[in-house]
């Protein structure tokens, strides 16, 4: 593999609080070794329409601090098919853009990965994912941002449960991963945090219930993973609680995509940039279909099929944790 003199930069998947962070210490990073950079505008969509920019040190001030990403995301059917995997391969040519930092999730990864052994072409990931379910790192960015956002509405949320003496079901994202759910619930108290890891079961719930309100609380809450086993969904839950449980007054709260925005965290901000700068020395260091993650708190490196390889583990520990401090 060449030593690149041209590198792209993209973001794909949803988004999330902290990739404005890598973009900016993708392309400083650049400059710092004078290297030409190019941002993709709409994802792997951009990347097939040919929508580039050239980016500098300069045109990436003040966005460290900005949620969302400056260079768009975009679904890309199109790129699902070798014809427009093949249009974006001839685009990078005709700018002679010869490496590419791709930033998301598992299905941007997947995506770089058979771009990558299809054409040659040297690809470098960044975890970028609210929910917190790559392999091969401890944690990715944009996940601290949304814990805290999600700790702060709970506790919002609390105030009204205890002055009403009520139960409120909280819906958090994390549709395969219940890491959200099952950090925010430990921190902001939860009474009871459902993840679609462990089907707790509608019974075991309800007895959990009753002995919180036997035992003197007179206001609860439940933090739901939006993938947890238990109902269709958190409303046909509520409803079999109120059911069973009539000395409950139940009240569903989903907090949405109000979990991707914001600011990033102080954490998330200095991940980004230790990721941003890590893939480019992972480029210039001859790597390529790799994602570059952290790992004990040391930047680490790990191939596309090892990240995307699924059945991320859920931290047992904090399953205990979470058991006994909400009795």
């Amino acid at each position: 593999m060449k030593t690149p003199k041209k590198i792209a930069v993209l973001t794909s998947g949803g988004d999330a609080p902290g990739m404005n962070a890598a973009i900016r210490a993708v392309v400083r990073s650049c400059a710092y070794h004078n290297l030409e950079c190019v941002g993709v505008y709409r994802g792997f969509q951009g990347l097939i329409e040919g929508d580039f920019k050239e980016l500098n040190a300069r045109t990436v001030k003040n966005i460290i601090n900005r949620g969302g990403t400056f260079l768009k995301s975009a679904r890309s059917k199109d790129f699902l098919t070798l014809e427009g995997r093949k249009k974006a391969f001839e685009n990078l040519q005709n700018e002679n853009i010869n490496a590419l930092v791709v930033i998301g999730g598992d299905g941007t990864f997947a995506g770089a990965s058979a771009f990558a052994e299809e054409f040659n072409f040297p690809i470098v990931g960044i975890p970028g994912t609210i929910d917190n379910d790559i392999n091969g790192t401890d944690y990715t960015i944009g996940y601290d941002t949304a814990l805290n956002t999600v700790v702060e509405a709970i506790d919002k949320i609390r105030d009204t449960a205890n002055s009403h003496n009520r139960l409120f079901l909280v819906e958090v994202m994390g549709r395969d991963a219940g890491d959200i759910a099952l950090n925010a619930g430990i921190g902001a108290g939860a009474e009871e945090i459902l993840i679609p890891e462990q089907n707790m079961g509608k019974e075991r719930l309800l007895e959990s219930l009753s002995r919180s309100k036997k035992s003197g609380k007179t206001s609860s809450i439940v933090v739901v993973s939006e993938g947890d086993q238990i109902g269709k969904n958190i409303f046909e839950l509520a409803k079999y609680i109120e059911e069973n449980l009539k000395e409950y007054e139940v009240r569903v709260t989903v907090l949405g995509h109000i979990q991707r925005g914001g600011a990033p965290s102080c954490y998330d901000r200095v991940l980004a940039s230790r990721l941003g700068v890590g893939a480019i020395d992972a480029l210039l260091g001859g790597e390529t279909n790799v994602m570059i993650g952290i790992v004990h708190n040391k930047v680490t490196s790990v191939p596309f099929s090892e990240a995307i390889k699924g059945n991320n583990e859920i931290d047992e520990e904090l399953i205990r944790v979470a058991d006994i401090i909400s009795i």
